[in-house]
């Protein structure tokens, strides 16, 4: 204060043009150092009065407007002397005028000074007003990366959301086709089983048939031997009948030859008669028992075939019950082998079910865990992006912090030198008016004292002024820091609610999927359990339908064959055969 008193007193009272100046440089250099920070924040400054001597702080924002406006009127008038381009700065924008390559050349009456300047402020303003700053170009940059940034780490982490959806379909379209693939097999072996079964049925009945077939030609054959046997056995129980018969005929015509020659007394006519009714009588003997003999083997004949058909017959019935029997157990194996194939598939199928759903689940985990681990690291660039524009931001500030408190000092040494003149502007007028008032022998004193008086109170003035400098900048500095603590404080509050609000949704979401899985997981156990008992209940019904099938059929076969039997008895007994059940066959006598 003491260099700026010594230099007011040397070089005398700044006129206004200088002071035009001063003030035009410190808003230039104000405006400027405030376009490449590009923020708006107040300063105060300081303002004193000269009858209290007191300071008061004023807005930053009026300082910039005045010196700003000072700047342009100025640079207008500079513009209206000097005909090469001049640049202005003003609110981010630079304005560049040419008057020598847009002048006009006709003459013209010269207008003022200031109408003219403002107009070709107007007009250069029009006509380049697309062109900017150095400084707000750097920070449009800048923001349009971070943009670019931030779109790129939506656009990657929607481009991951598509592709695990992708993924996921992928996946569930290639289980479908596993499934039906899986399905279409187990049908075919089905089918494949069925008709297995069908082939050996049809088998074994062809086989069955001719059982039967080369049985019945054998029983035809053996009852042909049988009879044959049994004609061959009494023709020759005959021939040795007739044989004896001729023998005893012969043996009896000789003892009644005998008899006739011995008996002399008879006539020979007599004996005659006697020897032809004897022999009529003999011939008449045989020939009752030839008769009776093939009576009797007529009828031991017809008997003992009565009786071999009936063997042939329980043999017949004996063989239908061990076809059945076969074919019964044969459709038993066979339903036996189809109910275990199908437990088999119920279990492969079962095995694949969990295997898809194990598959699929882990996918949609692996994918969820990744999609979070992704939004945690989108949230930590995120949070360190934010950190970082803030420190970039107090890093600005402090920079700029020195240029405001030196702007703010000019601006209130500017009031303390505007405040001197005024006080020395009064010291005059009063040291005139106590001059005219006063005795000429009295002005030396009066004069000294009026100095005096005068640099007390100055010195009084700089030094509040000195001390308002001092507060200001201590004050500024106090709420600088607090400010960016605050904002420090309100951005970890801020980041950390944000990480605390996306651990939430993605615990949420987690015990959702999880929950979806238990769901899947009870509803596949259902349906599991649920085809099973199915399952379980066709083959009960499906054995209980063969058993009832086998049963009836068994049935209705020894029905039948029992009818026949019955039928064949009673057609003996009509015939006069009697119980057939205990006949055994002579050895060799047929009589």
């Amino acid at each position: 204060m003491k260099k700026i008193l010594f230099q007011e007193t040397r070089n005398g009272p700044l006129n206004e043009s200088q002071e035009d100046e001063e003030d035009s440089e410190h808003g230039t250099s104000l405006s400027r150092e405030m376009d490449s920070l590009g923020s708006n924040h107040s300063i105060p400054s300081m303002s004193v009065s000269t009858s209290s001597q007191s300071s008061s702080v004023n807005s930053m924002q009026e300082v910039m407007d005045e010196s700003s406006s000072e700047l342009v009127m100025m640079q207008e008038d500079e513009s209206t002397i000097n005909s090469s381009s001049s640049i202005v700065h003003r609110k981010d924008h630079v304005f560049i005028r040419d008057e020598a390559g847009h002048g006009d050349p006709r003459p013209e009456p010269r207008p003022t000074l200031s109408v003219q300047s403002r107009a070709l402020h107007y007009r250069n303003r029009e006509r380049f007003a697309t062109i900017k700053s150095a400084s707000l170009v750097t920070r449009q940059i800048h923001e349009h990366e971070q943009e670019n940034e931030l779109r790129e780490q939506m656009s990657g982490y929607k481009r991951m959301r598509r592709q695990h959806q992708k993924q996921l379909i992928a996946l569930e379209n290639k289980l479908k086709a596993e499934m039906d693939e899986h399905r279409l097999k187990l049908q075919k072996e089905v089918e494949t089983h069925a008709n297995n079964s069908s082939i050996e049925l049809e088998k074994l009945a062809k086989k069955q048939v001719a059982i039967i077939e080369k049985e019945a030609k054998v029983a035809a054959a053996d009852e042909k031997k049988f009879q044959q046997q049994i004609l061959a056995q009494q023709k020759k129980d005959l021939t040795t009948f007739l044989e004896s018969q001729k023998k005893q005929y012969k043996i009896c015509k000789e003892k009644i030859k005998e008899e006739m020659n011995e008996d002399h007394s008879t006539p020979k006519k007599e004996k005659q008669e006697r020897i032809s009714k004897h022999k009529e009588n003999l011939q008449h003997t045989q020939a009752e028992e030839e008769a009776h003999l093939l009576s009797q083997q007529r009828l031991y004949y017809d008997k003992n075939c009565r009786f071999f058909k009936r063997k042939i017959m329980i043999k017949r019935h004996e063989v239908e019950q061990q076809n059945i029997r076969e074919e019964l157990n044969k459709k038993r194996t066979q339903k036996e082998m189809e109910h275990a194939m199908l437990i088999r598939h119920d279990e492969s199928t079962r095995e694949l079910e969990y295997r898809q759903l194990h598959t699929l689940q882990k996918l949609r985990m692996d994918l969820i865990r990744l999609q979070h681990q992704t939004e945690l690291e989108n949230q930590l660039e995120y949070n360190k992006r934010r950190e970082r524009e803030l420190h970039r931001k107090h890093v600005m500030e402090l920079r700029q912090q020195p240029k405001n408190l030196k702007a703010m000092e000019m601006q209130i040494k500017k009031q303390f030198q505007d405040t001197c003149k005024v006080q020395t502007k009064q010291y005059k007028a009063l040291k005139n008016h106590q001059l005219e008032v006063t005795p000429k022998n009295e002005h030396k004193t009066i004069l000294k004292t009026l100095k005096d008086e005068q640099t007390r109170k100055l010195a009084i003035l700089a030094e509040q002024y000195e001390q308002s400098i001092n507060e200001m900048m201590a004050s500024q500095a106090l709420r600088l820091d607090e400010a960016q603590e605050a904002e420090c404080q309100a951005l970890r509050l801020q980041l950390q609610q944000e990480m605390e609000l996306l651990n939430a949704y993605q615990s949420k979401i987690k015990m959702q999927t999880e929950a979806q899985h238990e769901r899947e997981l009870q509803k596949l156990e259902q349906r599991v359990s649920l085809r099973r008992a199915h399952l379980e209940q066709k083959i009960e019904e499906e054995l209980a339908a063969l058993q009832k099938e086998r049963s009836e059929r068994i049935k209705y076969l020894l029905e039948r064959q029992e009818r026949e039997i019955e039928t064949f008895d009673v057609e003996s007994l009509r015939m006069g055969f009697g119980n057939l059940v205990t006949l055994d066959f002579p050895k060799e006598d047929y009589r």
